[in-house]
């Protein structure tokens, strides 16, 4: 027997959802378009994978991202007060292998991507999403050094 409960899905307005939620979700949104990307790219073993995947979903990658879409203007006013949110939220965690300051950029970069998924912003999603691996496959970040 289970304890669980039935939970029954409501529409949720992200702005009243705290930056730490957003990033939760976010989180996931961004990786399974990042995994998507690189399966299709043919990179298909694990080991592989992974460690292709750290240059688009690490804490210093995440950071040098928000802060190359902010210097190119790249975020509307929510999207950039919902980033502030996420990055200002109470972190819980020990950021692992980073500083605190660059894993507070990568929650408050999470943060946007649970926002508009929340919103069901799926073309905004694309663009951003595709900005990103555009950026780093460019050696768009290479010049960002977050610790």
């Amino acid at each position: 027997m289970s304890n669980s409960k039935k939970l029954d899905e409501n529409e949720i307005n992200p702005d009243t959802l705290n930056g730490q939620t957003l990033a939760y979700l976010g989180d996931a949104v961004y990786e399974v378009d990042i995994r998507r990307h690189l399966v299709k790219c043919g990179i298909v073993k694990p080991q592989a994978l992974q460690l292709r995947a750290t240059h688009y979903v690490s804490a210093k990658a995440q950071a040098a991202l928000i802060t190359k879409m902010q210097e190119d203007g790249l975020l509307s006013e929510d999207e950039l007060a919902t980033f502030r949110r996420g990055r200002n939220s109470k972190t819980y965690s020990k950021a692992k292998n980073t500083s605190l300051a660059t894993y507070q950029l990568s929650t408050g970069f999470e943060a946007v991507w649970g926002y508009l998924e929340l919103l069901g912003k799926k073309e905004r999603l694309q663009e951003l999403t595709s900005w990103c691996i555009e950026t780093v496959e460019n050696g768009g970040i290479d010049e960002y050094d977050f610790k």
